[in-house]
């Protein structure tokens, strides 16, 4: 039997203390020694956008991060309050009241525009086959017997935007602005999970049906669907329909929506560096889109979309980033 003289196993420890040493001091230190934490509306690319920014911020810059599962509304509050870092998508045009009310207390800042998104109220291309008539909002309640709500059969069914949601609030004063009150019923659907289950059930077996929902989107991209007709587009009554004050709402056809990122004024002046990369995020529309249909084709949960997108797309990515950055979080995939 061979045994290590002592001189050797001390000078093998010397030099794996060394090793040790050299990579602690190449690993990246975060700016910040607690969890950076994040808002998890519950959206497909607000998860999988936060997903993204997630991993880099953990695998490029050493930090530790959270979510906080919540809804837009009271996202925005806690950005406020500071029990959130960071709200990576806010969709202006859904919250351009409440924004402009958190934005004025100096709490929260705008950093980075994420791409540009798009609402409206839709059927489906094979409803406007079978209603030729039917090309504008405004003529929904000549229409009602065609799309009857099971629980109350004398009115329509329209499925508003999911309850607790930002676009909730313009959805629904739109639905009274348009008096649809009479021949309708205003169907919110607890979680967005919901509303595109009831979506998708409706549209496998051929049956009329009238909604609001937003894009980019797994469901815009996977249904041929008809965008229904509005007012022109108004700028004063659009900013009452986004109020939950708005006393006497008036139709308006929803505007191009901008889709930026948020933090917490504290959070950007501790972490100007995590900031920094943060204020770089944006995605093309036909990126995020593609990002979009790759989830719902595979099936996969966000953060297994999220490698898929750092995977495929380092052309868009590594520009939000310096390239020691980039390096460090190709290399943990």
């Amino acid at each position: 039997m061979r045994f290590t003289p002592v001189k050797t196993l001390a000078a093998a420890a010397v030099l794996f203390a060394f090793a040790g040493a050299a990579q602690a001091a190449d690993a990246p230190q975060c700016e910040i020694k607690r969890p950076v934490n994040f808002g998890a509306m519950n959206w497909e690319s607000n998860l999988v956008l936060v997903d993204v920014e997630r991993f880099i911020m953990e695998k490029g810059y050493g930090c530790k991060t959270d979510t906080l599962p919540t809804e837009t509304l009271p996202a925005l509050a806690a950005l406020e309050r500071g029990d959130l870092d960071i709200n990576t998508e806010i969709w202006l045009n859904s919250v351009a009241d409440p924004w402009d009310r958190a934005e004025k207390t100096g709490k929260v800042k705008r950093v980075g525009d994420l791409y540009m998104g798009a609402e409206g109220w839709y059927i489906p291309r094979y409803t406007a086959e079978r209603l030729p008539e039917l090309k504008a909002a405004a003529d929904l309640p000549k229409f009602k017997d065609k799309f009857k709500d099971p629980e109350e059969p004398g009115k329509g069914r329209f499925y508003g935007c999911p309850a607790g949601w930002g676009c909730e609030v313009t959805s629904n004063n739109l639905f009274h602005a348009l008096k649809l009150d009479d021949s309708y019923t205003l169907y919110s659907p607890g979680t967005g999970a919901a509303q595109k289950a009831a979506l998708m059930s409706a549209y496998k077996r051929k049956q009329n049906v009238v909604f609001y929902y937003w894009s980019p989107t797994p469901l815009v991209g996977a249904m041929d669907l008809v965008k229904l007709d509005m007012p022109p587009f108004d700028a004063e009554k659009h900013k009452c329909l986004t109020s939950t004050k708005c006393a006497k709402p008036e139709p308006s056809a929803y505007p191009d929506n901008p889709v930026f990122t948020a933090v917490n004024t504290k959070f950007s002046q501790e972490a100007p560096t995590l900031t920094e990369f943060l204020s770089k995020v944006s995605v093309p529309l036909p990126v995020i889109n593609e990002t979009l249909a790759h989830m719902e084709e595979s099936g996969d949960e966000s953060s297994a979309v999220a490698k898929w997108f750092l995977k495929n797309k380092p052309d868009v990515w590594t520009k939000w980033v310096p390239a020691d950055v980039a390096q460090r979080v190709q290399a943990a995939l």
